[in-house]
């Protein structure tokens, strides 16, 4: 499967995967301020997301082998890989299964545990808006207050709204087969995977995705494990507190 990106600057390959329902728009600020400091920056869709092909096919190998197959086709080695939320999931899987291609491996606020669902409202909303074929942006924002309260995780979710036509928005998002593999999204790294490489994980003090507990097992499969915890910051660390983000990132790498 041929992702969509967007690269910005030069010099080392530093590879970012957006969580889910997200895309790489979410990570442009930080992508430039990554160019600048020296990276060749590819902000990438994932399958099912932003302008990335649709598929019934959603799996964390699938989209493991995806990523692979985008640093194959851009001749990229020795990468460094950034994910958030369910691309961290992507990019530990990647990088226990082809340690040669990363060189150093970041998570940003998620552990390689399962995670029971916990998007059924998001999806049962964005599904309402998608089939109520709003005519405006506003319009959209309003229908969708009624099943997401959190002005915040609606505005990160409208991102996904596009002109379908002059009339209509629509979801870039592949909604049908996000609902149909639910359940794939909080499935844990597979048993006897490990990565061998320097790995940062950063967590947001404000969130429970990772927890001191996970530690341990993270350390299990990481063993050059890191863990830096961004104060007053939730599960969108890099939205949320950008400075002390980049300031831990760049120290890293």
């Amino acid at each position: 499967m041929k992702l969509h990106s967007t690269i910005l600057g030069e010099g080392k390959p530093f590879v970012i995967l957006h969580g889910f329902l997200g895309m790489s728009d979410n990570w442009k600020t930080v992508g430039k301020h990554l160019a600048e400091n020296g990276f060749e920056v590819h902000l990438v869709d994932q399958r099912n997301h932003g302008k990335s092909p649709h598929s019934a096919e959603f799996s964390y190998q699938l989209l493991a082998e995806d990523l692979v197959a985008y640093c194959q086709e851009h001749q990229l080695e020795k990468i460094i890989l950034m994910g958030h939320s369910m691309g961290g999931k992507t990019a530990m899987l990647a990088a226990c299964e082809n340690e040669e291609l990363i060189e150093k491996l970041i998570v940003v606020d998620i552990a390689p545990k399962y995670y029971a669902p916990h998007h059924q409202q998001i999806l049962k909303g964005l599904t309402a808006l998608d089939d109520a074929k709003l005519t405006s942006r506003g319009d959209a924002e309003d229908f969708l207050a009624e099943y997401i309260p959190q002005t915040g995780v609606r505005l990160f979710l409208l991102k996904n709204l596009y002109w379908k036509t002059k009339e209509q928005l629509s979801l870039k998002l592949n909604l049908d087969s996000l609902k149909e593999n639910i359940e794939n999204i909080g499935e844990a790294l597979p048993e006897g995977k490990s990565y061998s490489g320097p790995a940062l994980f950063i967590k947001g003090a404000n969130s429970d995705y990772i927890e001191k507990t996970d530690e341990l097992n993270i350390r299990t499969i990481f063993p050059k494990a890191s863990f830096v915890t961004i104060k007053d910051a939730g599960h969108w660390v890099h939205a949320e507190k950008m400075e002390a983000f980049l300031a831990t990132i760049l120290q890293f790498v």
